[in-house]
């Protein structure tokens, strides 16, 4: 795991694991799932809502400026490439 930040947000202390420049594991938010920063808005809502078709467009329009297209194309690279690098190796028989 990265090295943990600490930042003041808004006048309180912020600490986050960065996955990401955009999707963090903060201290306190959400259980410690992965968010995309300084939100509590946790990356599987929105993997979610693609998965089931949803525009990217439509989604980051949804957050008001709160979550950038960037940060949603991070967060399906982050998560495409933890299932590649855990997914176990097949032998042949």
């Amino acid at each position: 795991m990265s090295e943990l930040m600490n930042e003041i947000v808004g006048g309180e202390a912020y600490q986050y694991y960065p996955l990401g420049e955009h999707v963090v594991r903060a201290v306190g938010v959400c259980g410690g799932r992965p968010t995309f920063k300084y939100t509590r808005i946790e990356i599987t809502g929105t993997l979610e809502r693609l998965a089931s078709g949803e525009n990217i467009d439509d989604i980051v329009n949804g957050y008001r400026g709160r979550v950038s297209r960037e940060a949603v194309k991070e967060a399906v690279s982050l998560i495409t490439s933890y299932f590649i690098e855990t997914f176990p190796i097949l032998k042949a028989a």
